[in-house]
């Protein structure tokens, strides 16, 4: 396993080993100059057996988030950086590899009756949602614009959400 300390990162690649899924470790410390731009590098290569392989950003998140009082429980945010880098590294692989945003859910206890796949991984449930990284760019809006972010509207992420076990 890579010297990690993302837990989500870590729960994403022994759920990826579990699933005897070939993959590649990328170094995310460094990012990659290209013709004068600095590209953020992406988390996995997954060679999938369905199809295309995967250029894979993890991104970790509690669910639900914002307490038990909170109506917003599937946090689906990214950096425009996530997404910009996510493309132009599509574009270098080229057509045999596909771009995925998965979305790593640290599940709370007192939710996980709310989820038909779980991934224990050190005392934590896990669950994983993949969303394409050019659907999400077609319908992502501004979350804030000091620090870059973007999300998906309830209604889209649940439609262009799938469980990510559909794109392995």
């Amino acid at each position: 396993m890579a010297l990690r300390s993302n837990h989500y990162d870590n729960a994403f690649q022994e759920f990826l080993r579990d699933q005897q899924m070939p993959h590649v470790v990328v170094d995310e410390r460094r990012r990659v100059l290209m013709a004068n731009d600095s590209l953020k590098s992406m988390d996995f290569i997954v060679y999938s057996q369905n199809g295309r392989n995967l250029l894979v950003d993890v991104k970790g998140r509690r669910y639900p988030s914002g307490g038990d009082s909170s109506r917003r429980k599937w946090e689906n945010w990214a950096t425009e950086d996530d997404l910009r880098s996510l493309m132009e590294w599509e574009q270098v692989f080229g057509g045999d590899f596909r771009a995925l945003l998965v979305f790593a859910y640290d599940v709370d206890q007192r939710y996980t009756g709310e989820f038909d796949s779980l991934y224990a991984y050190r005392d934590r449930d896990y669950s994983f949602f993949g969303v394409w990284a050019d659907d999400y760019r077609a319908t992502m809006r501004r979350r804030s614009a000091a620090w870059e972010t973007v999300s998906l509207p309830g209604r889209a992420y649940r439609e262009l959400r799938a469980p990510i076990a559909e794109f392995l």
